[in-house]
Parts: C-alpha cells; sequence; structure tokens
C-alpha cells in the first residue's frame, strides 16, 4: 500500500484517452480529503492537454496514511 493512490476512471471512456507517452499531473493533491475532488491533467506529446476527472474511496484513516508515505510511517510518526 506504500505509495500509491488508488484512482478510478469516473468515465470509463476516459481510459482510452491515456496514451503511453503522455506527461500527466494531478491537480488537486494538497487539497485530497474524504469525498474531495482530483483532476488527472494528461499532457500528450502533441502539446495539446486534456483533463480527466478520477475519483478515490480513500477514508480519514487511509488519507492519513497516504500523506504520512505509508501506514507504517504514521505509526511511527503517531507513536507514544
Amino acid at each position: 500500500k506504500q505509495g500509491m493512490l488508488p484512482l478510478n476512471f469516473v468515465n470509463p471512456a476516459d481510459y482510452d484517452k491515456v496514451r503511453p507517452d503522455d506527461k500527466v499531473d494531478l491537480l488537486g493533491i494538497k487539497e485530497l480529503a474524504e469525498g474531495s475532488k482530483v483532476t488527472l491533467r494528461l499532457h500528450h506529446k502533441d502539446g495539446s492537454t486534456e483533463d480527466i476527472p478520477p475519483s478515490h474511496t480513500f477514508n480519514a484513516g487511509q488519507l492519513s496514511w497516504f500523506k504520512a508515505g505509508s501506514a507504517l510511517n504514521f505509526m511511527a510518526q503517531n507513536k507514544k
């Protein structure tokens, strides 16, 4: 679970918009919260861009782990 943010395509057809040579930005990641929205911005090799709205299902606990880098990091930071 370390180092991954599972996202789902809201519209399954968006999967086909992602090209093998795309560069990707994830907008809204710093504000990630339970139920919040993020945007996947695709930078195509031809210079065009496309925005895709993925969804996430992280709850508050999982978000804490993600922001700490992993569940183990979170536990180490919060041990008493």
